[in-house]
């Protein structure tokens, strides 16, 4: 089940924010909120690149606390509040994540 909801949230629900709150422009921001996903090239550079029970919040360097702050910061930025949507989405299903596998990998 945890996948589902993983690609749910990080596919359909960002479509579902797009549509509901930018009608007239909801397909731009729907790609938008899409290219926020490429945050998780910094899986690449982890060993190894995939780890079940790794929690990317606070591990990888997009995903650091630091990071989630500077992507706060965007909501301040008309011109890329858009972004700044999309990466904290992305942080907080990957928050929700954490909390899943940390109950399957105890």
């Amino acid at each position: 089940m945890q996948p589902i909801i993983h690609y749910f949230l990080h596919l359909v629900f960002p479509l579902l924010v797009a549509y509901l709150f930018f009608k007239k422009i909801w397909f731009s921001v729907y790609q938008v909120l899409l290219l926020t996903m490429l945050v998780d090239v910094d899986h690449l550079i982890a060993d190894p690149i995939f780890e079940l029970c790794r929690c990317s919040i606070g591990f990888h360097p997009l995903h650091s606390y630091i990071a989630i702050m500077i992507y706060m910061l965007l909501l301040l930025v008309p011109k890329l509040r858009v972004a700044g949507i999309g990466l904290l989405m992305h942080m907080a299903t990957d928050a929700i994540d954490c909390i899943w596998s940390k109950s399957d990998c105890i």
